[in-house]
């Protein structure tokens, strides 16, 4: 890793990125995309190390309350946030100030926060996101190698349900000849129930290949599927979006399966869900979905 002195940390959407690069693995990594401009090796991550001052300096100067994002580009949780505590820190200012918080990660070490996340939860607004994407934990460990596997994500899912705290799952990627089957969907489904998620945001079935990324992709292919990076090839050429096969089939399943439990699947409401500060954030959290 290395620091760097960042001169802001808000976009224009309140979104942050804390780190840039990930240390996670996961073989199908969009964030890994030239067309974002790192210019440094995705593993040697970038620390904003002056985060949570800039982020304390935007805060102040806001007129109104708002969502604060994070996690969208590079996960705020993975393994150097252990020592950093830099997305903790940034939490403890965004309690301080009274602001919400809607944060994507893969990772349980989201479970150390737990007490911070209640008080923005309990004075504003918290919504903590979860990527899922295949539920067989031995194939979890080859495309998300570095980081903890579904099951553990669904044990967060459930604590986090436990404690009040509103959650939303990614049902992204599904990458075609891997993990787009129906035991692999009804799998996922199954923990989004029993944990009692508000909404599941999913985009079809498939995966996103472009440049920077998509090498990586295959050079993981033929580590751990040798032959498949040539069936990708023909059938996909250098397309950007790679639909399996079973798509129709597979989102009639999540759709309906949705409908029947009362899960949230329609992504513009979620996004705006997700992007809604409310005053009154604990009567809408239960009347939203």
């Amino acid at each position: 890793m290395h620091y760097k002195e960042a001169k802001s940390i808000l976009s224009a959407n309140n979104n942050m990125n804390i780190y840039r690069g990930c240390t996670h693995g996961c073989i199908y990594c969009d964030s890994r995309s030239k067309c974002y401009n790192m210019e440094h090796d995705f593993e040697d991550v970038e620390v904003k190390i002056n985060a949570p001052e800039l982020l304390e300096n935007a805060l102040m100067k806001k007129r109104r309350k708002c969502m604060i994002g994070t996690g969208s580009m590079c996960d705020p949780y993975m393994h150097i946030e252990t020592e950093l505590k830099l997305t903790r820190k940034c939490l403890e200012i965004i309690s301080r100030y009274g602001f919400g918080i809607s944060i994507l990660t893969k990772s349980d070490r989201i479970l150390r926060d737990l007490d911070l996340l209640l008080s923005i939860n309990n004075n504003s607004k918290c919504v903590v996101q979860m990527t899922l994407t295949t539920y067989d934990e031995n194939l979890c460990r080859i495309i998300e190698p570095a980081v903890c596997t579904t099951k553990a994500r669904y044990e967060v899912l459930k604590i986090m349900r436990d404690n009040g705290i509103p959650t939303v799952v990614w049902l992204d990627p599904i990458l075609p000849y891997i993990n787009d089957t129906e035991e692999n969907l009804r799998g996922i489904l199954d923990y989004c129930i029993d944990a009692g998620v508000s909404g599941i945001i999913c985009f079809g079935m498939g995966l996103t290949l472009r440049q920077g990324n998509r090498e990586y992709f295959y050079r993981n292919l033929d580590r751990h599927f040798p032959g498949l990076k040539q069936l990708y090839q023909r059938k996909y050429g250098y397309r950007y979006e790679l639909q399996s096969d079973n798509n129709q089939k597979l989102m009639e399943i999540f759709h309906k399966t949705c409908e029947k439990y009362g899960i949230a699947h329609n992504n513009d409401e979620i996004f705006t869900y997700l992007h809604t500060y409310e005053e009154t954030a604990k009567m809408e959290q239960m009347t939203l979905f």
